[in-house]
């Protein structure tokens, strides 16, 4: 059954890492060190604790300022020169994480088969460039209407203004008509529904307690695999099947 004084969903918005890609837990440190060896192998635990502290006080500053950063301030915060080399094996080392739910490019498919507008916000310190080439080696990037990512911009999720830019980027313009997607209940789901969207949760991730905020939204719904949502989102939207 379905309100019809609420409006109906236009426009899907998701997050990326731990929702539309498969959630695993990272090693930093071994990341770094396995970089910081190409940048200067002599000084490569000194130069990757640097690294490790720089990345933590960004996503620090993201969870509490909700503000933005990229790779390459972290970079300049640890006052370390990326070279060529160690950009690419930072990539390389990151490379298995990239990897989409089984479920993600047919649920995307069977959105737009709706109507529906698809869209992407990230909190990432990653490029828009390193971004698209992981979405067209899996299929995602055409699948897309538009995409925020936090390096470009100003504020990090929960903020705002990142899920207004993220709805602007698809052409949605009624915050009431966009859905949230996320793994977060901090970042994704109180940040949706405080820009006044609807949000869904996924707990796919074991969320590290350094990155967890201060609040945890109650979400509109929970689903346990992205291809829920095709059906939720009928429902809501008042389609019979």
């Amino acid at each position: 059954m379905t309100n019809a004084n609420i409006p109906s969903i236009e426009a899907v918005l998701f997050d990326w890492g731990g929702t539309l890609a498969t959630w695993h837990d990272i090693d930093l440190y071994a990341v770094w060190r396995s970089v910081a060896e190409l940048i200067d192998d002599a000084r490569a635990d000194e130069l990757a604790e640097r690294l490790v502290k720089a990345e933590g006080s960004v996503w620090l500053r993201s969870r509490d300022e909700h503000l933005s950063s990229t790779l390459e301030e972290v970079c300049l915060l640890a006052d370390v020169v990326m070279t060529p080399a160690a950009l690419a094996e930072y990539e390389r080392q990151w490379h298995p994480h990239t990897e989409l739910e089984p479920d993600a490019v047919q649920t995307l498919r069977d959105l737009r088969a709706r109507g529906l507008k698809i869209g992407l916000l990230s909190n990432t310190i990653w490029s828009r460039p390193r971004h698209e080439e992981i979405f067209a080696r899996d299929g995602v990037l055409e699948l897309l209407d538009g995409a925020v990512y936090t390096s470009e911009i100003r504020h990090t999720k929960p903020h705002p203004e990142a899920f207004l830019a993220a709805m602007k980027a698809v052409g949605a313009s009624e915050p009431e008509r966009c859905l949230f997607v996320g793994d977060r209940l901090f970042d994704d789901v109180w940040g949706a529904q405080n820009a006044g969207m609807r949000a869904v949760h996924i707990p796919h991730s074991a969320i590290p307690l350094e990155q967890i905020g201060h609040t945890e939204g109650t979400p509109d719904a929970t689903v346990h695999r992205l291809s829920e949502l095709p059906g939720l989102i009928d429902t809501w939207n008042g389609i019979v099947g």
